[in-house]
């Protein structure tokens, strides 16, 4: 009965191999975006020695040293955080579109950021009625884009807001 319960040695090799290469994928990240990964000291450090490394083979044991720490970790966040970097988280891609429709509503019609002050009371509408009358103007002179993007920074700094809000009650 306990052998049922048990993976199979062929499971537990492909685990560990997937567990490298997220180990790898972690090793390709430069040093800001893996500060932002929870990661425990030792493979922290092991991640660090590796950039240092400049042998074939001394590279390849120390893959496989932090393929074999990585077995201690829970892969699951960092799988998550790799997939909104890589841009494939789906809650991540969903929240982007609702603010490019936010942004395209606001350059459309003016009495939207009132719509945006009743969905998001804490929000400054007169900030964002001048972010968009600017970026109308650029729009209109065909000059670069400055407001355009401030106003789409704006609106994904209002979104997420809303959906920590959303965590939080």
């Amino acid at each position: 009965m306990q052998d049922e319960e048990k993976p199979s040695k062929t499971q537990r090799k492909r685990e560990m191999h997937e567990l490298q290469a997220l180990g790898a994928r972690l090793a390709e990240l430069n040093p800001e975006q893996l500060a932002a990964v929870p990661l425990p000291d030792g493979l922290r450090d092991a991640l660090a020695d590796l950039r240092r490394m400049t042998k074939h083979e001394a590279r390849r044991r120390q893959m496989q040293y932090i393929g074999r720490l990585m077995r201690s970790v829970e892969p699951g966040p960092i799988r998550e955080k790799l997939k909104v970097w890589d841009g494939v988280s789906a809650e991540h891609t969903a929240r982007q579109h609702r603010v490019e429709r936010w942004r395209d509503r606001l350059l459309e019609d003016e009495s939207a950021v009132d719509e945006l002050v009743r969905a998001h009371p804490w929000i400054d509408a007169r900030h964002l009625r001048a972010l968009a009358r600017r970026a109308r103007e650029e729009r209109a002179a065909g000059s670069p884009p400055r407001a355009y993007r401030e106003l789409f920074r704006a609106l994904r700094e209002i979104v997420a807001g809303s959906a920590r809000e959303g965590d939080a009650a």
